[in-house]
């Protein structure tokens, strides 16, 4: 038996109250997803328009499922997702995911010093967390599609937006650096 798209945001449903261990649930869902030809051909196929696609909101708790179908390659700048959450699965290409730290002490709310942690690729069916408050930028090819879902829609909640190279931050709805 197949694994959906409307069973995947049930279980959503039923994990994302359950904090961190809930998301931990998400993303393993999400491979399962993401293993699954039909949704892929249904919803990342070649005739797929490029473009972010929002496939479901929850009424009760807000967490979004989105595509997102890209025809050039991109580089989000570091952001972070504010007060909420993502769980980002590669459907087609690769994604490279570089987690960053903050070095200053967050004292000054417009300067911010951050530097890469880590960084790690995220090939087809695979899925990465991150948690609220975590900075991370992501670099795509052409032609990558990846779905993700986050515990809020992200352009109604602050987010900020680092700059590494001057040393500042920017704070507000919808500046997280989601590529467009």
């Amino acid at each position: 038996m197949s694994y959906t798209l409307e069973a995947f945001c049930e279980d959503c449903r039923n994990s994302v109250t359950a904090g961190e261990e809930g998301r931990v649930e998400i993303q393993a869902n999400m491979e399962k997803l993401l293993s699954e030809e039909a949704f892929i051909a249904e919803h990342f196929g070649p005739g797929a328009e490029a473009k972010i696609t929002p496939l479901y909101t929850d009424d009760e708790s807000g967490f979004q499922v989105l595509t997102h179908v890209y025809s050039e390659g991109k580089e989000s700048p570091p952001h972070d997702h504010g007060d909420t959450w993502a769980v980002y699965g590669q459907a087609v290409a690769h994604t490279d995911m570089t987690v960053w730290r903050r070095t200053d002490d967050g004292f000054d709310e417009t300067r911010a010093e951050v530097e890469p942690e880590k960084t790690y690729r995220l090939d087809p069916a695979m899925a990465g967390k991150f948690e609220p408050g975590d900075i991370h930028s992501i670099k795509f090819p052409a032609g990558a599609r990846f779905l993700r879902v986050t515990g809020a829609d992200l352009n109604k909640v602050p987010t900020r937006r680092f700059d590494p190279k001057a040393s500042t931050v920017v704070e507000g709805a919808g500046v997280s650096g989601v590529v467009r």
